[in-house]
């Protein structure tokens, strides 16, 4: 009944066991019936009594085959099969690749060259050993006190935020802090989100109750907030995403007040980009300003430092820590215990702030080289959004599409990406705009992919 192929490269146990195995689940080998022994097996097949024994073994395991001491092996009744094999499909299976491209203006990019790789090296070297055997079991659902108290002193130096450690949540991402702040807020809340703005927002259980704002140069248009029913806001202050404005002082105050005429009424700041700033001074975090406890504060690691350490966090005012502990107590911190530790140790010693003042530098003459380029060569496109962050946008002034302009770009092997891909609802724009980071792109290629860019889209140099 069983034959086997010493000329294949699947091993005669196998070969065995799967045949045993079809021919009880065929009924060919009838309940009760008692299999040969290893040794008359072994001989009448003329293979080793090991191969026998270690097929017997596997349909004992998945109950196919019973054995009783020193009478010998019988076949089972088997109720529910475990599992049934069955051949792999020769039809190849469809992948994805991701292209990649001779210039990526995504803005999410950062310069991967100026990453201080020896000095996080060394304090993962130290963490990785026997005396940090602690950090193996489950941390603080919270995230680390000591990197909640780096980053708690970290935002009061650098954003004028005063907050204990105990305020602090680290999360791996934004994608995974949001939801966990969306449950800590009325079920009924009505939400409103910037227009343009971030893209994630709308996906995260907002579908039906986001209300869009538009926004200017000034940022958000708190008039326009203030005649919804919102009692919830997402901003981005800082460095509006993707438009790059800044939310100006009197609309600052004037978004306050509106959060505190009602307990119910908070505001998401999520301070993206807020650490590169190219002109005029440092704009203060809201939640510095904030006198009410109105302000839940969002930011991460991912421009600063990088995306894959997926570390981000966010401050809550006081008046929702007590919710906070009875609904997610029994989370578990989502970023590994020695990466936070790793991170901690960084700034303690104060190497986050050196690279941090370093990439301004970096990042700074990046931006003045792309403006330059701007200006001097192609003065019709128009530049928005460059008082901050590792992008701009440019309008460009064409009769096609933005999404013509993004295929031809593409088949020049150019990545870029229009503002339309971030609106929560239609904006009719006089010129295509495009969203241009320069984070991830190295210095000295940013005046050829401009100029290959411009190229492709026909628009000729002054």
């Amino acid at each position: 009944m069983f034959k086997l192929d010493k000329s294949t490269a699947k091993p005669l146990y196998e070969q065995l066991y799967i045949g045993i195995k079809d021919a009880i689940i065929h009924k060919q080998i009838e309940v009760g019936t008692k299999l040969p022994s290893k040794k008359k097996l072994a001989e009448f097949l003329n293979i080793s009594q090991t191969t026998i024994e270690i097929a017997y073994a596997q349909l004992i395991a998945e109950g196919y085959v019973g054995s009783k001491p020193r009478i010998g092996f019988f076949v089972e009744e088997i109720d529910e099969l475990p599992y049934i094999e069955k051949e792999l499909s020769n039809t190849p299976v469809e992948t994805v690749e991701k292209k990649i491209y001779q210039f990526d203006f995504h803005p999410g990019k950062i310069d991967t060259d100026s990453f201080p790789f020896s000095i996080w090296r060394k304090y993962a070297k130290n963490l990785y050993d026997g005396s940090s055997k602690e950090f193996l079991q489950i941390g603080d659902p919270q995230g680390e006190y000591a990197l909640r108290a780096e980053i708690s002193k970290y935002l009061y130096q650098s954003r004028g935020i005063v907050c204990k450690p105990e305020q602090i949540v680290i999360g791996s991402g934004t994608e995974h802090l949001l939801p966990m702040i969306l449950r800590l807020l009325e079920n009924d809340s009505k939400f409103a989100l910037e227009n343009p703005g971030y893209s994630a927002i709308p996906k995260i259980q907002l579908e039906n109750r986001a209300i869009p704002i538009p926004v200017d140069e000034d940022g958000l248009i708190v008039d326009e907030l203030e005649k919804t029913n919102a009692n919830v806001v997402y901003i981005t202050p800082s460095h509006q995403f993707p438009t790059g404005a800044v939310l100006s002082a009197t609309r600052r105050t004037q978004l306050l007040n509106w959060a505190a005429k009602d307990e119910n009424c908070y505001i998401i700041e999520d301070d993206y980009d807020s650490e590169f700033r190219y002109i005029g001074k440092p704009i203060p975090a809201l939640q510095g300003l904030d006198q009410n406890n109105k302000v839940i504060y969002l930011s991460t690691f991912t421009k600063s430092l990088m995306p894959s350490l997926r570390v981000a966090y966010f401050v809550l005012p006081s008046t929702l820590l007590r919710k906070y502990k009875e609904v997610f107590s029994f989370y578990s911190a989502t970023v590994p215990r020695f990466d936070q530790h790793i991170l901690a140790n960084f700034m303690r010693d104060g190497y986050f702030s050196k690279h941090l003042n370093r990439m301004r530098k970096i990042y700074r003459k990046k931006h003045e080289k792309l403006t330059q380029i701007f200006e001097t060569y192609y003065p019709d496109v128009v530049i928005t959004g460059d008082q901050a962050g590792m992008h701009i946008l440019i309008s460009v002034p064409l009769s096609k599409s933005e999404d013509q302009l993004k295929q031809i770009a593409a088949k020049d092997n150019i990545a870029i990406y229009p503002v339309s891909d971030y609106l929560l609802s239609p904006i009719e724009y006089k010129s295509p705009t495009f969203l241009l980071g320069f984070g991830g792109i190295p210095f000295d290629q940013i005046e050829k992919g401009i100029h290959q860019l411009m190229k492709c889209w026909g628009i000729s140099k002054s």
